[in-house]
């Protein structure tokens, strides 16, 4: 993934999710591992390249965002038993090809934009969490690109996120992809420091 800065430094991961709503991410950088860890309720994160020695644990914000991430199918599908409520909000153009916009209302009473390519009916592009920017609130949009069958999913291999008003996009290209590997519940606890 894209690390941003001068060099344009490119970063290794693995990122493992599994039901309901676990994820654990590992992140390479000058030789260290970074590791963030949600169980689907508390999150931990383990960030040596920053100096810190110690397994911190998410902060509020990280938390709630964690917490609205979507599960492994994604917003739309079964999104009724989710208790979400969807709206077609008209169709644009995303990335010159024609989109229906769907505005999300999530049990919790969040809500969430997803486009929706015309032809393929693939996720195009999602609103992401705002960032913080120059003192102001700037809206995020994901983009998803260059979808691959796995096992008869459709994954997108390229995401990009982009934040209003920055110069610089950040992707994320996905080398591989494995469906359904056993996966310990030992991986989403409290990261141990080794």
């Amino acid at each position: 993934m894209d690390a941003g800065g001068k060099s344009k430094t490119q970063l290794p991961f693995v990122l493992n999710k599994k039901r309901p709503q676990k994820t654990r991410v590992e992140l390479v950088f000058a030789k260290q591992t970074a590791v963030q860890v949600y169980d689907g309720t508390k999150g931990w994160k383990l960030r040596p390249y920053l100096g810190r020695r110690d397994v911190e644990p998410y902060s509020p914000d990280e938390l709630k965002s964690a917490s609205l991430d979507f599960e492994l199918d994604g917003p739309l599908v079964d999104y009724a038993a989710k208790g979400s409520k969807v709206e077609l909000e008209g169709v644009e153009k995303v990335e010159n090809k024609d989109a229906y916009k769907l505005k999300l209302t999530l049990k919790g009473g969040q809500m969430q934009r997803v486009w929706i390519d015309a032809g393929t009916f693939l996720e195009v592009k999602a609103e992401g969490a705002p960032h913080r920017m120059d003192g102001k609130m700037r809206s995020v949009s994901i983009y998803l690109r260059d979808y691959k069958a796995v096992n008869g999913l459709m994954v997108p291999y390229v995401i990009e996120t982009a934040v209003e008003g920055a110069k610089n996009t950040h992707k994320m290209f996905i080398e591989n992809v494995v469906v359904n590997p056993k996966l310990d519940d030992s991986l989403f606890t409290k990261p141990k420091i080794t």
